[in-house]
């Protein structure tokens, strides 16, 4: 076994009934994860319940969990699994990333004239999300919302780096297509390319 990472001592501690453990690990880990499933189910309930579900998960399996590595992308994949079910159970599709969008559109000044053109540029950006397949609209909330790297998503989702970045390509592609299309502004462009 190697080194116990510090998540990994409160792994352990979990393992023995600690519920400060959890407590302390949810500190650490809620609004990443909140925000993740909030990403992709679009429903603010639906990202609370499968927040909680998470960790009570992290506190049922914590004698499965290594504990010489971070318990972040464990997390992360429960989050990511339970929201797909919750959107498989729906039969709908989740629509705009309000987080991503407000970090893309982070360089525009709110001056008024420019309300009405950010209003439209994000219906434009939204539409283009919900176009997206959910495995790849997940990859695109984990890389940019999440600012994930692809080993990180490869882990989190269990398939191959080269899937990520395939993944990746295809909504950056469809993605700036779409923004190109309707003359989006060229810095939302450029953060796809």
């Amino acid at each position: 076994m190697g080194i116990m990472h510090p998540d990994g001592r409160l792994v352990v501690r979990l393992r023995v009934g600690d519920i400060d453990a959890l407590g302390e690990l949810y500190e650490k880990y809620k609004t990443k994860i909140s925000r993740t499933a909030l990403a992709i189910t679009r429903d603010p309930g639906a990202a609370e319940d499968i927040s909680q579900e998470t960790f009570m998960r992290l506190f049922t399996h914590a004698e499965h969990i290594y504990t010489d590595v971070p318990v972040g992308p464990w997390l992360y994949r429960v989050a990511v699994n339970l929201s797909h079910t919750w959107i498989q159970r729906q039969r709908r599709r989740p629509g705009l990333l309000e987080e991503v969008l407000d970090r893309l559109m982070a360089p525009l000044h709110l001056v008024p004239e420019r309300m009405m053109e950010r209003k439209e540029i994000q219906e434009t950006v939204q539409q283009a999300i919900a176009n997206l397949p959910l495995t790849h609209r997940t990859v695109v909330v984990l890389f940019y919302l999440e600012s994930l790297s692809l080993k990180e998503i490869s882990d989190i989702l269990e398939i191959p780096e080269g899937t990520v970045k395939s993944r990746l390509h295809y909504a950056r592609k469809q993605l700036k297509g779409l923004l190109s299309e309707r003359r989006a502004v060229p810095e939302v462009v450029y953060e796809f390319t």
